[in-house]
């Protein structure tokens, strides 16, 4: 099963853009499922269930949300086996700019909105700068040199990237994404996946630079998927 990490400024357009692309999966063959990660309350489960496809929610709550998905993404590729799927896109509400959820071999999809300003590639964090692919959207309604400033920041901070210029509304340049999808690397388990990037400083061991995902590598407060809180360690 392939994975996919989808993270992003928010109102970038991270689910419109993925509502295109999954729709590009499922005509050419591919069986997605989604889990959609926020922090306090989300409907985007009634967006992609108009697919037809799996969709699970996630909501954080006063965990950040991209710990959040990490601390639980065991479970997530469980339930993503169960559904009998070839595709598990995990997306993530990520605020703080200073998370990035990719792990070394999930593909992971950056996407960022070309009207937040031309320094914003320099302002984000691990979230760009670790990125597989890089969704620039909103590319339409700025000049075109303007685009091209973007553009060349985003490849500043991140010269291994991938950059396609997409439109969550009408779907321009989700094709590509999907196809990046379809080439992407099988994850076969978790039991040795890492992150490409620590997490910041907070209250569990992910923010002190634990790598390691799953359950049994970590302390502090944690946040199941399901809701319940508690308290692992001394």
């Amino acid at each position: 099963m392939k994975m996919v990490i989808v993270a992003g400024t928010p109102g970038a357009g991270k689910t419109s853009v993925m509502i295109h692309t999954i729709k590009q999966l499922i005509n050419k063959g591919k069986k997605p499922a989604v889990v959609k990660v926020d922090c306090l309350y989300t409907d985007d489960d009634k967006r992609y269930g108009k697919l037809g496809i799996p969709t699970l929610i996630g909501l954080s709550k006063d965990m950040c949300p991209d710990h959040f998905a990490i601390y639980n993404i065991e479970e997530m590729a469980d339930w993503a086996k169960n559904q009998n799927v070839d595709t598990l896109i995990i997306e993530t509400a990520g605020l703080c700019h200073r998370c990035a959820p990719y792990t070394k071999n999930s593909l992971g999809i950056c996407v960022i909105d070309a009207t937040s300003g031309p320094n914003t590639p320099r302002k984000v964090g691990p979230f760009l700068t670790s990125a597989d692919i890089v969704a620039i959207t909103k590319g339409d309604i700025i000049s075109q040199a303007e685009r091209e400033v973007f553009r060349e920041r985003v490849l500043e901070m991140n010269p291994k990237c991938t950059i396609h210029d997409v439109n969550g509304l009408s779907g321009q340049g989700c094709g590509e994404v999907s196809e990046e999808i379809i080439v992407a690397k099988e994850l076969s388990d978790l039991e040795n996946e890492e992150l490409r990037h620590s997490a910041p400083l907070c209250v569990c061991t992910l923010c002190v630079g634990e790598t390691k995902v799953a359950k049994k590598h970590h302390r502090g407060v944690l946040r199941r998927i399901d809701g319940f809180t508690k308290y692992i360690g001394e």
